[in-house]
């Protein structure tokens, strides 16, 4: 095992309104000339800001184990954390080609298109956390959506590259899709950097760096409370369990479910799965496929863990009322409102929680580090929690 150093950029946003409000103590006083930009933006601290959930998201080092890749990842079962390894770990060990030289003269004045995935309230709240650092550093963000269209997504990279901005930030649709576009980006001498969602490692050769939550990392971390729970709640029974996947194609759709399914096969190995299905994001489709679940495993089903803490976790919710089956442990990726509230009713044993606000922010503020001229590591995460009903108030109000 190798050890490497992760920088968790942790970003939040208090006291700037999304259309024109003002920092706090976020910028130092503007000077005038091209001589004094760097120095300007090297004084600019963003750190003392907070998100809209009261969270600090300060500046911190952390500790990552990566393992040493298997000569074959892919020949191991499904079940083996190993097998997603090009998935996991993907971008510490990609040899960069043709990333252009930062110009080390200053963030301030510089043109960042924000080409994101689709509309949705997280990427709301993610577009506020790249206004507000901009808006720290005096960049000018535009904040683009394909409303979830591949081929919207590859027009608006394509317009960008045209208007040749001074950086892309991109968050992929498509994991394999998503290589050619970062390729494409980078042929055209544009710097970019790829946020939320992880392309297949091939693409991160062409990126400055990709930063967004640790997926994987933090679904590992949930399955293990989950298994606790179980365990705790069904002592010397058989526990079966299944997955509601998150839309395919996306890192998403596989760290959420096989992240803790491979990490159930060595942590509780006697857990069983016995489906896994994507019914997309509408309450009434998840509801279909958890009813369908009741039916076919009645009791062996013990647990349901959900890609999305909201409409999905509001279709489980009505089927296992509707089934009057309380026993059953749900767990999600978190954390909205609808999430912490179940949370807070019982309804949800666990969520993660993943800043919204600060997912955009940390984008930015890469941007901001390489405009001025610092050295960038390959990944930069957001910090790995579990939220329960025992710390659950620590992170209201909810940022989306």
């Amino acid at each position: 095992m190798k050890k490497l150093f992760v920088l968790l950029l942790v970003l939040s946003i208090a006291g700037f309104a999304f259309a024109g409000g003002q920092q706090e103590s976020a910028e130092p006083a503007a000077e005038s000339g091209g001589s004094e930009n760097l120095e300007w933006s090297k004084q600019v601290d963003v750190t003392k800001i907070k998100s809209r959930d009261g969270q600090p998201l300060l500046l911190e080092m952390e500790q990552k184990e990566i393992p040493e890749r298997p000569e074959d990842p892919e020949s191991l079962p499904e079940t083996d954390p190993m097998h997603w390894y090009d998935m996991e770990y993907a971008g510490w060990s990609a040899e960069k080609v043709n990333i252009p030289e930062s110009p080390a003269d200053g963030a301030r004045g510089k043109e960042v298109v924000v080409i994101i995935n689709g509309d949705h309230p997280y990427l709301t709240a993610f577009g506020n956390g790249v206004q507000k650092v901009a808006g720290a550093y005096q960049m000018d963000a535009t904040i683009l959506s394909p409303n979830w269209d591949v081929a919207v997504q590859n027009q608006m990279l394509d317009e960008a590259i045209v208007d040749e901005p001074d950086m892309i930030v991109l968050v992929p649709l498509d994991a394999k899709v998503a290589v050619q576009q970062i390729r494409k980006v980078n042929q055209a001498g544009i710097p970019i950097i790829v946020s939320n969602m992880l392309p297949e490692d091939e693409g991160m050769k062409y990126c400055i760096a990709w930063t967004g939550p640790d997926d994987w990392g933090q679904f590992r971390m949930l399955a293990r409370e989950w298994a606790d729970e179980m365990k705790s709640n069904f002592e010397g029974e058989d526990i079966g369990v299944a997955y509601v996947q998150h839309a395919p194609g996306g890192s998403p759709y596989f760290a959420r479910c096989w992240g803790p399914m491979s990490e159930l096969s060595e942590y509780a190995p006697d857990i069983e799965t016995l489906d896994y299905q994507a019914p997309g994001f509408e309450a009434e489709k998840t509801m279909q496929v958890v009813s369908d679940w009741i039916t076919r495993f009645g009791d062996d089903l013990k647990g349901i863990c959900a890609a999305d803490d909201s409409a999905q976790a509001i279709g489980i919710q009505e089927a296992l009322q509707k089934a009057g089956r309380e026993d059953i442990v749900v767990v999600a990726a978190g954390n909205s409102k609808v999430g912490m509230d179940a949370v807070k009713a019982g309804d949800l044993h666990a969520i993660t929680y993943q800043s919204a606000e600060a997912d955009g922010a940390i984008a930015v503020k890469t941007a901001a580090d390489w405009f001025n001229g610092e050295e960038i590591e390959p990944v930069r995460y957001l910090p790995k929690k579990v939220i329960t009903a025992e710390n659950v108030e620590e992170f209201m109000p909810a940022q989306w």
